[in-house]
């Protein structure tokens, strides 16, 4: 049985990468640029192939803007990419500092954090300062979000999977739940009759929001500089926002 780990946590751990992947001149020579993954983290990726989820497709989109093939390498979970030499992580903070210099970052393509899932019963609020006393929230344990909404009072109840907690807050157990917005929406289009809402809650909390880029393991700024132009091609002609839209995913510009 594959043991799922979740994409919010995987997102958080910076990378160490000790082994340098290729350069733009050696990708091209290739044919082909590799991509490290959770295989079975949708809607983030999935090893199966239909759907691949909305990092595969995005990073399928931009090999074919470089030319080259996309090339998969399976992880569990994500610090391994150190064990092995791919040389693209999709949705890397957009924060050198993290990384010490051991990830370039491409421009961010997508604005994201840590969103807040209500029940059908819930009232109508616009961030977790709209939650009341007592109102129980799933958190992420060992997660930022349960640091910051713990110093507020907010009565936590820790998971180690989101899909856990969202089940749970179908059910009515939860009054809400501290998640990806990626994996409250995707959980939304599978689950309609659950009459769960998504609140993008991050918007009033600046240690719970962060815009994600292509993270290129120690190659060189070629590639840096090929990667922001079929970028910025998929995010001015709408690409990048339909690849999100397929998983029920709102595409925030950064």
């Amino acid at each position: 049985m594959i043991v799922r780990v979740l994409p919010m946590i995987a997102m958080l751990i910076a990378v160490i990468a000790p082994v340098q992947a290729r350069t733009l001149a050696e990708v091209k020579a290739k044919g082909a640029i590799s991509m490290c993954a959770n295989p079975d983290a949708l809607p983030f990726a999935s090893e199966k192939a239909n759907p691949p989820g909305f990092q595969i497709e995005i990073a399928r989109a931009l090999a074919a803007g470089l030319g080259v093939n996309l090339e998969m390498q399976w992880i569990l979970p994500r610090y391994r990419a150190n064990l092995l030499n791919c040389d693209i992580l999709m949705d890397s903070i957009d924060d050198p500092a993290i990384y010490e210099g051991r990830l370039l970052l491409s421009r961010p393509y997508h604005r994201t954090g840590v969103a807040l899932g209500v029940g059908p019963q819930a009232m109508v609020i616009n961030g977790f300062d709209g939650l009341a006393k007592g109102q129980k929230v799933g958190v992420m344990i060992n997660s930022l979000a349960q640091v910051v909404l713990g110093k507020r009072g907010v009565t936590e109840s820790p998971y180690a999977f989101e899909q856990d907690m969202l089940d749970d807050l179908a059910k009515g157990e939860l009054y809400g739940a501290a998640a990806s917005p990626a994996t409250i929406a995707y959980y939304m289009r599978q689950h309609p009759e659950a009459g769960i809402r998504l609140v993008h809650a991050y918007d009033g909390e600046p240690q719970l929001a962060w815009k994600v880029s292509v993270g290129m393991r120690k190659s060189d700024q070629a590639l840096v500089d090929a990667v922001n132009q079929v970028l910025e091609k998929m995010l001015a002609d709408g690409s990048i926002t339909q690849i999100y839209a397929r998983y029920g995913v709102e595409h925030r510009a950064p």
